[in-house]
């Protein structure tokens, strides 16, 4: 039987091909997020993770900071039990300790347009399928309107 393993030093300092230099970087700075709250230890309050949001979005380019600091205002004022924080460097809204949605600026991945995401802890069940992420090129009154909907049901 032959050793089909690969030996540490053919591999050493070649970049891993499974992910891309934004998928590394968010999941680093993930790690760093993890890192921040187990020193901030659970007493950490609200507007530390509001701070660290808002440091994101301020880092963001336009149109998506725009887009970030409205979503920002439209989720506080549809579901004010949501905490902000950041999510593999992404501002996100958490609801005891989890994450329900989620704002990914266009620059993130490197992608044509924004997205606003659900995760399996939003409640927007709806039959057998229902979408849990949205493309977002700009907001609009009616996108706002949609948005803070989706925003109560996801937390209700």
């Amino acid at each position: 039987m032959t050793d089909t393993r690969k030996s540490a030093k053919t591999t050493a300092g070649k970049a891993s091909k499974g992910f891309t230099d934004e998928e590394r970087a968010a999941m680093r700075e993930r790690a760093q997020e993890l890192k921040a709250a187990a020193r901030r230890g659970p007493r950490a309050s609200r507007a530390d993770g509001e701070s660290d949001v808002l440091a994101k979005i301020a880092e963001m380019s336009e149109p998506d900071r725009t887009m970030a600091e409205r979503l920002h205002a439209i989720i506080k004022a549809s579901a004010p039990d949501l905490s902000p924080r950041t999510w593999y460097g992404m501002p996100a809204y958490a609801k005891d300790g989890n994450v329900v949605c989620f704002f990914q600026s266009a620059q993130k991945f490197n992608t044509r347009y924004a997205t606003l995401g659900f995760s399996d802890k939003a409640n927007l069940d709806e039959g057998t399928m229902w979408p849990t992420a949205f493309a977002l090129k700009e907001l609009t009154a009616a996108d706002e309107a949609r948005i803070a909907a989706l925003v109560r049901k996801a937390v209700s």
